[in-house]
């Protein structure tokens, strides 16, 4: 049985043996890493009887993807992102692609099916049991319901995948996993894992002198569907969209008004939802705009940007720029096309601000977990750190601030989720661990 970290963003995969765990290597254009990106590409042919649908993942997602030029008439494509989002949307039930229905549960099947066969390969062996990460609270869900949803949906989605055996266990549970053997004496673990949709907190007691399921005591849970996308999104609309016309204002039955509505530039803030701008009636609307606009250039720009299906270039752009103020204090956003060249200077101050609302819900769902469990701040022994999230300053201070930087650890930020789960996965096997998640507090 394997370990699957099903990210929004990123997935990994591990396999533990005897204590031993092997990260699986996905193949990258700047050779291995033990993550891969959690996308999906479908094309079609144009000039081919049937137009037979071709379906890629993962880097080769990426390769085809940047490889196919929107106006090839020979190529059709589509590049699906951030599945996982979607997961507790009841009203998602399916999405049209070249003109065909897929279910929901059709595309996350595909993308999964890829990870399959590659582990399979990696690993030397067919995989079909797998114990999968969930978080706490999925994004967009209200209720415990709506969390039974997802995860069935996602089941559902595995089976279909190729898997006969899934079970599921808390992602920040599985981060608890990874980092156990960093200690050896009793004490209460307090778990942060942030992923590219979810924040998720947990607290554990960690019993040293026990092994096996008695070893870590989860005491509670607490979950909030804001994480990386957010800071992401933050980015965007502060940084990029006022080059691309969001505060624009056009000419229009003699008064002058906003050249767009807003909700041309929310879906702009998503990477996943820009595709939903490409339709004949949104491109009328950006090319009609432009002559009436007082910032022509600025609409021609959204333009380009929706036209060439530049929002994959766009949002990598906007994770450097994320990187960069995670080690300095000022930086620059590039976007270099055939088609489009835009710059924006940034310090990390302002983005600071800018993400001030998501930082407030995560401190609100820590100091949640804490108070329903009745802890407080100085009694948590160590605090662990995971996803890409939690290295940007301003989350890491939240916790140095409460529990003082010498309690405050990190681990691999993309994949402890998956060690921790292959570590789970072995003892499931063995029959050593529960997977069944324990009584929440949600905040």
């Amino acid at each position: 049985m394997i370990g699957i970290d099903f990210g929004t963003t990123n997935s990994s995969v591990a396999l533990a043996e005897n204590g031993n765990v092997r990260m699986m290597q996905f193949p990258s254009a700047k050779g291995l890493t033990p993550s891969s990106r959690s996308l999906l590409y479908l094309q079609r042919r144009m000039n081919v009887a049937g137009k037979p649908v071709s379906a890629w993942t993962g880097a080769e997602a990426i390769e085809h993807y940047l490889a196919t030029d929107s106006f090839d008439d020979d190529f059709q494509g589509r590049l699906v992102q951030s599945l996982k989002s979607y997961l507790a949307v009841r009203d998602i039930i399916s999405t049209e692609v070249f003109g065909r229905s897929y279910r929901f549960e059709d595309l996350v099947a595909r993308l999964l099916t890829g990870l399959r066969q590659r582990a399979g390969e990696f690993f030397g062996a067919e995989i079909t049991q797998a114990l999968v990460g969930r978080p706490v609270m999925f994004v967009g869900a209200e209720s415990e319901e709506d969390n039974d949803f997802a995860v069935e949906r996602l089941r559902r989605s595995f089976i279909q995948a190729g898997f006969t055996h899934v079970e599921f266990a808390m992602e920040p549970v599985a981060a608890a996993f990874a980092y156990d053997g960093a200690t050896e004496q009793d004490e209460l673990l307090l778990i942060g894992d942030f992923g590219g949709g979810t924040t998720d907190f947990s607290l554990l007691r960690v019993n040293s002198s026990r092994r096996g399921a008695d070893r870590l005591q989860v005491l509670g849970n607490t979950g909030e569907g804001i994480a990386g996308d957010a800071f992401d999104a933050r980015i965007v609309r502060r940084l990029i969209s006022p080059a691309l016309g969001s505060e624009s204002m056009a000419r229009s039955m003699g008064k002058v008004l906003p050249a767009l509505p807003a909700w041309i530039y929310a879906n702009l803030e998503r990477w996943h939802t820009l595709s939903f701008l490409q339709t004949r009636a949104v491109m009328h609307m950006l090319h009609t705009t432009e002559k009436r606009a007082l910032d022509p250039e600025k609409i021609a720009a959204l333009a380009a940007v929706v036209e060439h299906d530049l929002g994959y270039r766009l949002h990598q752009a906007v994770q450097r720029v994320k990187i960069d103020l995670s080690k300095y204090e000022q930086s620059e956003f590039i976007l270099d096309t055939d088609v489009l060249h835009l710059r924006a200077p940034v310090a990390r101050s302002e983005f600071e601000q800018w993400i001030a609302p998501e930082l407030i819900r995560m401190e609100t769902s820590l100091d949640e977990l804490l108070r329903k469990v009745g802890v407080q701040a100085a009694q948590v022994d160590r605090v662990f750190l995971t996803g890409g999230t939690s290295l940007v300053p301003a989350v890491r201070r939240v916790f140095t601030q409460r529990f003082g930087e010498d309690r405050v650890h990190s681990g691999e930020a993309f994949t402890s989720v998956a060690y921790g789960l292959a570590l789970m996965a072995e003892g499931l096997r063995d029959r050593k661990y529960s997977a069944a998640p324990p009584a929440q507090a949600h905040a």
